[in-house]
């Protein structure tokens, strides 16, 4: 599909059919994680595949949005492994993170795969809930697979602000 054409039509689907995704879909979709860039390339994400019916449960326990998805991913940082910027007091742990997430949804749109990018649960609970190391921290949680027949974008999603509401020219 062509780029622009990922980004027109890729929307966050609420409602799966609850199919797993294949093995190579799979892992088109981890390679463009792999090769999204970070923080002096420090690659401190770790993707957790959630596609067990005891892991899903803990997805299910954790958040009411996997929407039958029949594959999840768990987006996470090592906090250790990150780059801390001279002269403030952020890190790059959740910026690498989310461009790691976004390679990953765009390359499964590409691929025909739907996703829902998901922030509604507790991260620390759901951490332990996935035995997770202590040192790592959950961005999102990302639902794949394929929409439910009859699924379709929220209403409002092909509504955009002009640009010029969003962008200044300094």
């Amino acid at each position: 599909m062509e780029f622009s054409e990922v980004l027109k039509n890729r929307y966050s689907c609420k409602k799966f059919d609850g199919r797993k995704i294949n093995e190579e879909q799979l892992n088109y979709i981890l390679e463009a994680g792999r090769l999204a860039p970070t923080a002096k390339n420090s690659q401190e994400q770790r993707i957790y595949v959630i596609d067990s019916e005891e892991s899903l449960a803990k997805i299910d326990a954790a958040t009411p949005c996997r929407y039958n998805a029949g594959t999840v991913l768990a987006v996470a940082f090592d906090k250790n492994g990150v780059y801390n910027y001279p002269r403030s007091t952020r890190d790059s742990g959740i910026e690498d993170a989310t461009i790691v997430a976004t390679q990953m949804i765009l390359a499964a749109a590409d691929i025909g795969i739907d996703s829902c990018w998901v922030n509604n649960f507790n991260p620390e609970e759901l951490k332990k809930a996935l035995n997770l190391p202590e040192s790592e921290e959950i961005l999102m949680i990302m639902d794949l697979g394929f929409a439910a027949e009859g699924t379709v974008p929220l209403p409002n999603h092909n509504s955009r602000k002009d640009l010029s509401e969003t962008v200044k020219y300094l």
